[in-house]
């Protein structure tokens, strides 16, 4: 066989294995395609991709970049480097592959689609974990936790739950669009060591049934304390035999025999919470919360124990959320806490409940915040707000590109029209942020990093300013307002050198660098060979310090 057709082979093999969740299977067959073509561009962005899907998003980096170096002009290349930085949280790296392939084809939907994806992540690292709540899927005990555990260790078998639990820990406020799997709830329950599920299980003397498996274990009868009455023995006979029929996925036929229970002896509320289990796991969740609030009536009638009442609420909760109703959800999750009055139970389920109900209101927030988005409408704040900057009404201006920005939070271009704005008003610092956060999601906009520069300069920080023209003018080296505004900087810096080196030596930063003797050696080797610089600049700790002195202006490199 001819290594050409070869090579077509094993890639042919490895994107069906890629295809059907065999990540190992497909890195092996492209990685022997590469020993035979080495030199081929897409086996490499192929083993990339599996490579992501299993996880090992260094090498997958590795990959992309030998995709890119291979053929520069080949635009999913970018976007597979895009995809591994993200996957690493090295989110500006990220947009910035992405933006690299954007200037190759600007059109490329599956890169702005990336580009869209990763500005939603790194705001929801900054601002979600920003709260001090914790992400429930993240931490380097959760996969141990969940492969060991009983009710989720066979989920591990389905690559798409591996993939599911790594979108999780990039970005937990998915959770919202993935409740329609039952293995979101499942794991959760898991991971905070409370019976999320129990909205599908049976009571403390019934069976328990787990979505995550065929068979539910075996029902856990609690022993009679008290000589029942006929009625009641016949009553308990019938739920015994809907917990049978439950546990065969007989949900009618169980309806059934519960319905007799609850005829039979109408003052026992677990009966009615069997009931609930069972429209739950029909996802009939407004019936199941009918009969949950039904028991919760007869318990608290006849003076049922707490824990069952909190039970009762608790599916409620949960049933809530399935409805995405988060208002009911955290209400209900708050009703649960508080009736379970026993103080070992409530000690060790206070902090999961508060935990989830945090959780709750988080994700009321979020959707709260989606609702409000509306591009139409901020693009109607931003005429106007340019209307009003054109009259010169720059606080009117302001307020406009506010109301937009809340209305379309991603458009870098209203934080720059802010921006602007802010500077008219000679509120730098402020204009200094609304360019930062600009530069942020549009890496790429220049007239981002020129109104920076501006605030930069009008704030007497002329090295700075200085850096900020030059990334514009390496984005766009014909642009005349960066090019104006550098030069005027570089004049603007090199009239008082003395005040710049004043300012600079205020800096407790460069302060401490300079009384570094390795750095003051450093520099010395640099005054006397400039090439010495190079060596020095592959130390990443010493290359940040001397780019800390260029920017505050005390060294130049020529």
């Amino acid at each position: 066989m001819a290594d050409k057709d070869k090579v077509l082979l094993l890639k042919d093999q490895g994107n069906s294995a890629l295809n059907a969740g065999k990540f190992d299977e497909a890195i092996r067959f492209y990685s022997e395609a590469i020993k035979v073509d080495p030199s081929n561009h897409v086996l490499y962005s192929n083993r990339s991709a599996a490579y992501c899907k299993a996880a090992k998003y260094e090498d997958a980096l590795k990959d992309a970049e030998k995709t890119v170096e291979l053929k520069p002009e080949f635009v999913k290349g970018y976007s597979r480097k895009g995809a591994a930085l993200a996957y690493l949280k090295k989110y500006p790296d990220a947009l910035t592959a992405y933006s690299e392939g954007l200037k190759r084809d600007p059109n490329n939907e599956q890169i702005k689609e990336g580009i869209k994806e990763v500005k939603a992540q790194a705001s929801e690292s900054s601002q979600f974990n920003s709260g001090g709540f914790p992400n429930p899927f993240k931490g380097p005990e959760v996969v141990e936790k969940l492969r060991t555990d009983a009710r989720t260790k066979d989920f591990f078998n389905d690559p798409s739950y591996i993939q599911l639990l790594m979108d999780l820990q990039q970005n937990p406020t998915m959770m919202v669009e993935k409740l329609k799997d039952p293995r979101i709830m499942t794991t959760l329950s898991v991971l905070l060591n409370i019976d999320l599920n129990n909205a599908n299980m049976q009571d403390d003397d019934d069976v328990e049934m787990e979505t995550s498996k065929p068979e539910p274990p075996k029902p856990k009868e609690e022993p009679m304390e008290v000589e029942l009455s006929a009625e009641k023995k016949q009553a308990v006979e019938e739920k015994d035999k809907g917990n049978e029929l439950y546990k065969a996925r007989k949900f009618d036929e169980a309806l059934t025999h519960y319905d007799k229970a609850i005829e039979l002896d109408p003052t026992e509320m677990t009966f009615l919470t069997n009931k609930a289990a069972v429209y739950f796991e029909q996802k009939e969740f407004e019936t199941c919360i009918k009969q949950c609030e039904k028991a919760v009536e007869v318990g608290k009638e006849n003076r049922a124990d707490y824990k069952k009442i909190a039970k009762a609420y608790s599916r409620m909760a949960t049933s809530y959320l399935k409805l995405k109703d988060y208002y009911n959800s955290r209400t209900y999750f708050q009703k649960a806490l508080t009736e379970h009055r026993t103080r070992e139970t409530l000690d060790k389920l206070s902090e999961h409940f508060t935990v989830l109900n945090t959780f709750c209101r988080k994700l009321i927030k979020e959707e709260e915040k989606k609702k409000f988005i509306d591009p139409e409408k901020a693009l109607e704040e931003k005429n106007k707000g340019k209307e009003c900057f054109q009259k010169g009404d720059y606080p009117g201006a302001i307020k406009h590109y506010t109301e937009a920005i809340k209305r379309n939070p991603d458009d870098a271009i209203l934080y720059s029209n802010r921006a602007a704005c802010y500077q008219k008003l000679a509120e730098f610092p402020l204009a200094l942020k609304d360019c930062e956060t600009c530069i942020k999601l549009d890496p790429s906009f220049v007239r981002g990093y020129v109104r920076k520069g501006m605030a930069l300069m009008a704030l007497k920080e002329h090295a700075k300013a200085s850096s900020t023209f030059q990334k514009a003018l390496e984005l766009d080296p014909n642009n005349q307002d960066a090019l104006d505004a550098y030069r005027k900087c570089i004049s603007a810096s090199s009239s008082n050198p003395e005040e710049i080196r004043k300012q600079a030596m205020s800096d407790p930063e460069v302060q401490q660098i300079l009384a570094d003797p390795a750095m003051r050696l450093i520099l010395e080797q640099m005054q006397n060979d400039p090439r010495a610089l190079q060596e020095h600049l592959k130390n990443p700790d010493i290359a940040a310090k001397i780019q800390k002195l260029l920017e505050s202006g005390l060294i130049a490199i020529r």
